[in-house]
């Protein structure tokens, strides 16, 4: 990392750089002795966002991921065994005031989805990272108040509020059994010979970003019941 520059982006190109190396360093490892690769996908997902944003995190507190209130969900499909989805998106089955409410998005500026996969059609290692405005972005707060409307009626007993990312596929839908939205894309970057490129980086949206309703959500599988 250059410290001497102030751009974001290439502020955050070397910690992608890294967390690649680091982790297909330890592939070989990991294979001879049976174990899955070590990847604290969570914690690299939350600096990069730091570094995207400058909003810091919160140290050694608990409570939300980043020092504003803003949350970040992450997952990794490189050497995944299972699949991979970001879990816990929404406040339910807590002792927080505004658990299972739609309140709890108020306390929200911003969530990020941060996606380590593979481009299908460079094959190339990629991460993308999607920002959404909980407090203002009406799609996603209409789904997920279908969500918690399900669930004081007992169709959904889970509080485990999932969302299935676009792993391996060249789309911004992120669904859901309550609503297939397609997100604002913050930075979408992938790894070539030398280290990571970007291929798409648009900081408006943490301004003015806004997801929409997907055109393909009548045609998409369906997604079991949490």
């Amino acid at each position: 990392m250059n410290p001497k520059t102030n751009d974001p982006l290439q502020r955050a190109l070397p910690l992608l750089d890294l967390h690649h190396d680091s982790f297909y360093s330890a592939v070989p490892f990991a294979e001879d002795t049976g174990h899955p690769v070590p990847c604290d996908t969570r914690g690299w997902s939350q600096i990069l966002v730091s570094i995207l944003t400058g909003l810091r995190g919160r140290e050694r507190e608990k409570g939300p991921d980043l020092i504003d209130g803003s949350d970040v969900k992450a997952a990794n499909t490189w050497k995944a065994i299972d699949t991979p989805r970001f879990n816990g998106v929404i406040k339910a089955g807590t002792k927080a005031e505004h658990s299972g409410k739609l309140e709890s998005l108020d306390r929200m500026p911003y969530l990020f989805f941060v996606l380590w996969d593979h481009s299908p059609s460079t094959k190339r290692a990629r991460c993308r990272v999607w920002c959404v405005r909980p407090q203002k972005d009406r799609a996603f707060r209409r789904m997920c108040k279908n969500w918690y409307d399900k669930r004081d009626t007992g169709e959904i007993i889970s509080t485990n509020f999932q969302l299935h990312p676009p792993r391996g596929k060249d789309s911004n839908e992120i669904r859901n059994e309550c609503s297939n939205l397609l997100y604002p894309l913050l930075l979408c970057a992938e790894h070539d010979r030398d280290g990571f490129i970007a291929i798409e980086y648009r900081p408006e949206v943490l301004k003015g970003g806004e997801c929409k309703p997907s055109t393909k959500a009548l045609n998409v599988p369906p997604i079991r019941k949490q």
